[in-house]
C-alpha cells in the first residue's frame, strides 16, 4: 500500500463477524470497522484482504451479506463502510460468493477497474468473473517500485502505444514503447523518489505509488 500505516481484515471482532484495522509504522493498532455492524449483517462478515484504491479509499469483499452471497464494500481510511454490490446466494446469475465460499478480495487494474471472481453463480454455477468499474482514472504501475540510476523498469498500463514522454519525478527517460501495455524505461540520471509519469495520447497517466530510487 502507498501509505506508512496498512488497513487490513481480521476474524473475530465485536460482533465475531471480522475487523478491518489500522496500524502505523510506530506500531499505534486501531480498530477502523467491525463487520456485521449493519441491520441483519447486511455489511457481510469474514472479510478478506483489502486493496487500496488510487483514490486512498480501501475495497474489498466479504461472505454473507443481505442475500447471503457475499458483498463488495469500500472503506475510507477512517472507518465509514459503504456496500457497493450484494452478490446472490447460490445459483444467482450474478455470482454468489466471492472466492472460496468468501472471497478473493479485489485487485485494481490499470484501467482503474476492479476485478474480482466468484466460486458459484453464473450461467454455468460454477462461478464468474466480476468488474467493479469506478470513476477513477487510468494509472500506469512499475515493476520494480525501487531501483537505481541506470537501472531498466518496466511500466505496466493501458493505451501505451504512442506514448511520448516518461518521467521519474520530472526527470525524462529513455524509454521504449513495448505493446500496448508495457513501456520500458531506464531510470535516468538525477532522478529522485517521486511519481513516474507516462504523456499518452489520452492524457498524462501517473503512478500509483512514487518509485523509490536508491542510492
Amino acid at each position: 500500500m502507498a501509505s506508512p500505516t496498512a488497513a487490513e481484515p481480521t476474524a473475530a471482532g465485536t460482533n465475531g463477524a471480522g475487523t478491518a484495522f489500522k496500524i502505523s509504522s510506530t506500531g499505534n493498532f486501531r480498530t477502523l470497522y467491525n463487520f456485521c455492524s449493519q441491520p441483519a449483517c447486511g455489511d457481510g462478515n469474514s472479510p478478506d484482504v483489502l486493496a487500496q484504491g488510487t483514490d486512498g479509499d480501501f475495497y474489498g469483499t466479504t461472505c454473507g451479506g443481505a442475500d447471503g452471497g457475499g458483498t463488495l464494500f469500500k472503506l475510507t481510511p477512517k472507518g465509514t463502510l459503504v456496500v457497493l454490490h450484494v452478490f446472490e446466494g447460490i445459483g444467482g446469475l450474478p455470482g454468489g460468493y466471492p472466492g472460496g465460499q468468501c472471497a478473493f478480495g479485489l485487485t485494481q487494474a490499470t484501467n482503474g477497474g476492479f476485478y474480482g471472481t466468484t466460486s458459484s453463480g453464473g450461467a454455468a454455477g460454477a462461478g464468474v468473473l466480476f468488474s467493479l468499474i469506478t470513476r477513477l482514472g487510468p494509472f500506469v504501475t512499475t515493476l520494480p517500485v525501487m531501483g537505481e540510476i541506470g537501472d531498466t523498469v518496466d511500466i505496466l498500463g493501458t493505451g501505451l502505444t504512442g506514448a511520448t514522454g516518461v518521467n521519474f519525478n520530472n526527470t525524462p527517460a529513455v524509454f521504449q514503447v513495448v505493446s500496448d501495455s508495457l513501456i520500458s524505461a531506464t531510470v535516468p540520471s538525477g532522478a529522485t523518489t517521486g511519481w513516474v509519469t507516462v504523456t499518452a495520447a489520452s492524457g498524462t497517466l501517473q503512478s500509483n505509488v512514487k518509485f523509490r530510487v536508491r542510492r
